[in-house]
């Protein structure tokens, strides 16, 4: 199960080199891009599913989308170190499908996840335009953080202190009348999909991570080593230490924090599913 394939070891397989190629270029595209007005993250990173922003072709080009030159560095850089070893072993076929279902499964682990989240607030703003008045938009503001940069979203912003206005005066015992309620009616509907438009994912971690999975099951024993761990860890701690720091920062959910933890452990997960059913399945790595 250790030995590479027949093919021999490569040090730059070609779908490892085709992987790191298409990254470049659509991360150079998105700068590019960005200079016209074009946001090719927002376009083709992957929203959440009720969103009018979601198409159904995000599933597949998330994974090509990078938040920054850093982000896509450390990403290509640990695809080729632990992707070209699985290449190697498993042939480009099954790689390249293995990469594409880890990097669905961490899609989806992670929007149900963030649905299951923000279902309550979802649950609040649809309940007050089935039936508006004042006690919804109260209740709204009360129990829901509101995410509007003033710097990225001016508009909104001015029209959201306008709305934080309107709920001081409707708390202070003053009568409700339909201008307010229909300055409240139109913020909240615009916010509404403000807001289930926000959570947006780009980059390849999710397939990453299912790489990194692969690689410790099929080189447990292979060391890895760190710059803050010279002496090298075998594979399979390496993986397994990983993953429990993951699902711990997940848990933990710190404010600020921009990193989709629960997509990682998604591409973990339905990597090790996968290879148990190709096992199962008998299948040989040759």
């Amino acid at each position: 199960m250790n030995q590479y394939r027949a093919g021999g070891f490569r040090l730059l397989p070609d779908v490892v080199k085709n992987l790191i190629i298409i990254n470049v270029i659509m991360h150079l595209a998105y700068y590019v891009l960005l200079s016209r007005g074009i946001n090719l993250n927002d376009m083709l990173g992957l929203h959440y599913f009720n969103s009018e922003k979601f198409k159904i072709y995000q599933v597949f080009t998330y994974m090509f989308m990078h938040g920054d030159w850093g982000h896509l560095f450390f990403n290509m850089f640990a695809v080729w170190m632990f992707g070209s070893a699985v290449e190697n072993l498993w042939g480009p076929r099954r790689f390249l499908i293995y990469y594409f279902i880890t990097g669905i499964g961490a899609a989806a682990l992670h929007y149900t996840i963030v649905h299951l989240q923000i279902a309550p607030d979802i649950m609040l703003f649809e309940r007050y335009f089935a039936s508006p008045d004042v006690q919804w938009i109260q209740e709204i503001a009360q129990n829901h953080r509101f995410i509007i940069s003033p710097d990225y979203q001016p508009e909104l912003y001015m029209r959201f202190e306008e709305f934080e206005d309107t709920i001081k005066f409707l708390s202070s015992g003053h009568s409700t009348d339909n201008e307010h309620l229909n300055l409240c009616s139109t913020f909240l509907a615009e916010y509404f999909e403000h807001f289930k438009n926000l959570p947006n994912v780009v980059g390849a971690s999710g397939s990453l991570f299912g790489l990194l999975l692969a690689f410790g099951m099929l080189f447990p024993n292979q060391r890895i080593y760190l710059l803050f761990f010279p002496v090298g860890i075998k594979a399979k701690y390496f993986v397994a230490i990983y993953g429990v720091i993951e699902l711990y920062s997940g848990l933990k959910d710190t404010p600020g924090d921009n990193v989709a933890h629960f997509a990682h452990l998604g591409g973990m997960l339905f990597g090790f599913i996968l290879i148990k059913i190709w096992q199962k399945n008998r299948f040989r790595y040759e």
